[in-house]
Parts: C-alpha cells; sequence; structure tokens
C-alpha cells in the first residue's frame, strides 16, 4: 500500500472520528437524561479483570458511561489526526494498523442508541444492527493491533491488503455470529452478548502474542526501540480494556490516561524508528 493510499484511510478515519463526535455531542445536546436512566436501568456490570476487582467497592455511575463514550471517540478523533500529521511522509507498516485500532474507537459512538430507544421507539432490530456493528470495530481494532505485530515481527509489506481484507472477515465472522440480547445491556451501555467467557480468553490472547512478538521483534532486528513500544502496546491494550469496561470515574480516568500514554509511547518510538528509513 502506498503512502498516499494509506494517508487517505488515515483522512477518511479522521471524516468517521468527527462525525461520531458530531453525534454523541448532539445526542448529549438532546438526550442526556436519556443516558441517566438507560444506565440505571442496567442488568449487569461489564466484565473483565480489573473491572471484577472494583466491582465489589464502587457503585456505578449513571454518568460515566456517556464519558466514556465521548472520550473513546475523542481519543479517536485527536489520534489518528496526530498519527496522520507525524507518519504522513514516514513509511512505517505497523502504523498502518495501529491506524486502524485508534479509528476503531468511533464505534463506541454507537451505544448511543440504547439510551435514545428511549425517547424514540424505534424497532429492536436497529439495537441488535448497531451492536453488531459495535462489535465489528472493537475486533477489528483488537485484531488491526495484533496485524500490527505481526508486520513487526516481518511479514511482508506487500500483504497489507490481503491482510486487511483478513482482518475485516474475521470481525464480521464474530459480529455477525454472537447472539446479542436487545432486552437488556450493561452499565457501560453495551448490549449483553453471549460467549463472553470465549472472547474474553481470546482477547488476552490476541493482547499476549502481539506483545510478545513486539519483544520479539526487538531481538530479531537488534532494535531495543521494539522492546519499548511493546511496553507501548500493553498499556494500550490494558487501557482499551478498562476505558471500554468503566461505569465508575476510577477506571474511566485510569483507562483513558494509559491508552493515551501507550499511544504516545508506540507513536513516538515507531516514528523515531521509520524516520530516517
Amino acid at each position: 500500500m502506498t503512502l498516499s493510499v494509506r494517508n487517505n484511510c488515515f483522512k477518511g478515519g479522521i471524516f468517521i472520528a468527527f462525525l461520531a463526535l458530531g453525534l454523541v455531542a448532539a445526542g448529549a445536546y438532546f438526550a442526556f437524561p436519556a443516558f441517566l436512566e438507560a444506565a440505571a436501568q442496567a442488568r449487569l456490570r461489564p466484565g473483565g479483570i480489573i473491572q471484577s476487582l472494583i466491582a465489589n467497592f464502587f457503585e456505578p455511575s449513571l454518568k460515566v458511561p456517556f464519558y466514556a463514550i465521548l472520550g473513546a471517540v475523542v481519543y479517536s478523533l485527536t489520534s489518528i489526526i496526530l498519527i496522520l500529521y507525524f507518519f504522513e511522509k514516514t513509511q512505517s507498516p505497523e502504523i498502518l494498523f495501529f491506524g486502524f485500532f485508534v479509528i476503531s474507537f468511533s464505534f463506541e459512538f454507537l451505544r448511543m442508541i440504547i439510551p435514545l430507544r428511549g425517547l424514540f421507539s424505534f424497532s429492536a432490530m436497529y439495537m441488535i444492527s448497531a451492536s453488531r456493528v459495535l462489535l465489528f470495530g472493537r475486533y477489528f481494532g483488537l485484531f488491526s493491533l495484533f496485524a500490527a505485530g505481526v508486520y513487526a515481527a516481518g511479514l511482508d509489506v506487500q500483504k497489507q491488503q490481503n491482510v486487511f481484507i483478513m482482518l475485516i472477515m474475521s470481525a464480521l465472522i464474530i459480529a455477525l455470529n454472537v447472539p446479542v440480547d436487545s432486552l437488556s445491556w450493561d452499565s457501560t451501555l453495551k448490549m449483553i452478548t453471549g460467549y463472553g467467557p470465549m472472547l474474553n480468553m481470546v482477547e488476552a490472547g490476541i493482547m499476549i502474542i502481539t506483545v510478545l512478538t513486539f519483544f520479539i521483534s526487538a531481538y530479531t532486528r537488534g532494535s531495543n526501540t521494539y522492546v519499548f513500544i511493546g511496553i507501548g502496546i500493553f498499556l494500550v491494550f490494558l487501557g482499551r480494556n478498562i476505558l471500554l469496561a468503566s461505569d465508575i470515574w476510577l477506571s474511566f480516568i485510569a483507562g483513558f490516561l494509559a491508552l493515551a500514554a501507550g499511544t504516545w509511547f508506540t507513536c513516538t518510538r515507531l516514528h523515531r524508528e521509520y524516520l530516517w528509513l
């Protein structure tokens, strides 16, 4: 994939993130009380190791789901703009897929459909469809981060388009086959879906393999930079999992900061590695 095509992908991501931010802002302006009511009607709290540790000590906050959605979209828009600015003329196969990961956070605006249904009595089909698109976005981003690690390990750069298609197909398979309960949601305003333990194991496996891949790349390439990139990727995984499952202020702040720090760490080290190539 040429630099111009890659940069056009990033520009498309900026448009998607900007549109998502506008929709979140409009939803808050016209229906913020509906967010609070929808959060109060949640049946479950989200899963995850961090969330499980703190769930017994803190009650969910009704406002946090909205700010978590807003934070995810703001992160997506800000990060992809900075990636385009700093990597516009820098060739790096990893940054393309890391950019896809960043763009995937824009899909979090789809969680707004739950409070909006409280105002507009539309069919549950739309809620199921939005939930599946949200699942697609999350797993497309997760698989993209995995692909960045594979490229760091030395995968042929000429195969980027094929890998991109494989990422889409893999995310679609999960999104279209996971059962969705259209009548209940958790305290993050995400529809309750099936196969939770299995998907958590998949995410954990992808995280471990991806981080290890960057550490192995440091050895095979003889560059300590990839050790620091691996640390940044670990912070990104950690921040993503905490932010997307946050229903209290502590987890929201911790997740957002870890995600932002990991993104800065990863991108600055990648830019330094490829700057003079």
